[in-house]
């Protein structure tokens, strides 16, 4: 075997992901392969490095949606250079700040919320993030 390409059981040894899970990356469009000669599936060296941008993303919370498109847009995705990754960083970093921001909420409001014994689905800030009536206090405003 050439030494620019790994077997998916190389490509999972390296990197610490489950070949069912490679396969499935590549069913999302997230890596690719090719076939040798003998018909089996073989992937660019390139591709753990992309790997370890999925590992990371998904440790931080991003989705694999969100992940595929923000790879969508990069010039060449079989090599993320370091200017890819800032790219990446900056477009995940609002996603980011959302995410604390919510968990700080859950963090903060939990205790009152187990505590009240409402658990009102229409009225519960964690639960009904959103509710934009909520706002102008108890009662009917519509």
């Amino acid at each position: 075997m050439p030494e620019q390409e790994l077997s998916v059981g190389e490509l999972s040894r390296r990197t610490g992901v489950a070949i069912s899970t490679l396969h499935f990356y590549e069913n999302k469009g997230l890596i690719k392969s090719f076939r040798n000669t003998s018909n089996h599936r073989r992937y660019a060296r390139d591709v753990i490095r992309i790997i370890s941008v999925i590992k990371i993303a998904q440790s931080a919370g991003i989705t694999l949606n969100q992940i595929k498109q923000q790879f969508a847009l990069l010039s060449d995705t079989r090599k993320v250079s370091a200017d890819d990754w800032q790219q990446l960083s900056a477009a995940w970093h609002q996603t980011l700040n959302e995410k604390i921001i919510a968990l700080t909420a859950l963090r903060d409001n939990i205790d009152d919320c187990i505590g009240c014994g409402c658990l009102s689905m229409k009225r519960c800030l964690l639960v009904n993030p959103d509710d934009k009536a909520a706002e102008q206090g108890p009662g009917p405003h519509i």
